[in-house]
């Protein structure tokens, strides 16, 4: 009875701090998108980037105006539907959360919130913001949706830093972009999603691997040990100091 209350007691936590993360990050975001993106134009990547590249069409070519909420939250429901049959309902759940903030935010926040129109500073500062946004997202074992869906399940699944597989896929959706409004918008947008990856990468690192060499006297004990402590391979070399031609 004790240690189911405790469990509980720790998911609550554990389910808060998700909570926590996933409005900060969604509100980041957002304000990142009205301060940063729509200033320079441009398009962020991801189903957020596709998002926004499917309202400039809609005010281009359409003169229409397209809420980013229908939009964002109809992209990632099939992307959502797949993260809940591979990757985990509690990490679903929370995503979905987050982009339901997330574009609750970009709606209603104002929208003269412009700090600079330098493309490049919105380049670089917006791309950090953005990773920085992802980051604690992903802290809270949440993502801001879409690609992020498709990069957490290649690192569950198989263990990869997938963040430049997704570098590639926001690449090309950025090309069409450049297409359709013009290659400085969509270069830039290439500079902004690159800096918000390898900011990910910096601020995530849950799966990153470490490496430890231990020189000891001892190997079996030690060996014992590890093995009991951590329940992980563990490699053995053999070798002889040359200065006392000991093992």
């Amino acid at each position: 009875m004790v240690y189911a209350k405790t469990k509980n007691r720790k998911q609550w936590v554990k389910d808060l701090i998700s909570f926590t993360s996933v409005v900060i990050a969604s509100f980041i975001m957002a304000l990142n998108i009205r301060t940063f993106v729509r200033a320079g134009d441009l398009f962020p990547g991801g189903f957020t980037g596709l998002t926004v590249l499917i309202q400039r069409i809609g005010e281009t070519f359409f003169n229409v105006t397209i809420p980013y909420t229908i939009v964002n939250v109809t992209l990632n429901a099939v992307p959502a539907y797949i993260s809940l049959k591979t990757i985990g309902k509690r990490f679903t759940i929370f995503s979905v959360i987050m982009i339901f903030l997330t574009s609750f935010f970009v709606d209603f926040l104002p929208s003269s919130l412009a700090i600079t129109s330098d493309r490049f500073l919105v380049a670089v500062f917006g791309g950090m913001i953005n990773g920085v946004a992802i980051g604690i997202a992903l802290y809270g074992r949440a993502s801001s949706g879409g690609t992020d869906f498709i990069a957490v399940y290649l690192t569950e699944k198989f263990n990869l830093n997938s963040w430049n597989v997704v570098l590639g896929i926001n690449a090309t959706m950025l090309t069409v972009a450049g297409l359709l409004f013009g290659w400085d918008a969509a270069l830039y947008s290439i500079v902004y999603q690159f800096i918000s990856t390898q900011m990910i990468r910096k601020v995530h690192q849950n799966n990153s691997r470490v490496t430890l060499h231990i020189i000891t006297s001892y190997p079996d004990e030690l060996q014992t040990a590890l093995l009991n402590f951590t329940h992980h391979g563990i490699t053995r070399f053999e070798g002889i100091g040359c200065y006392k031609n000991e093992a």
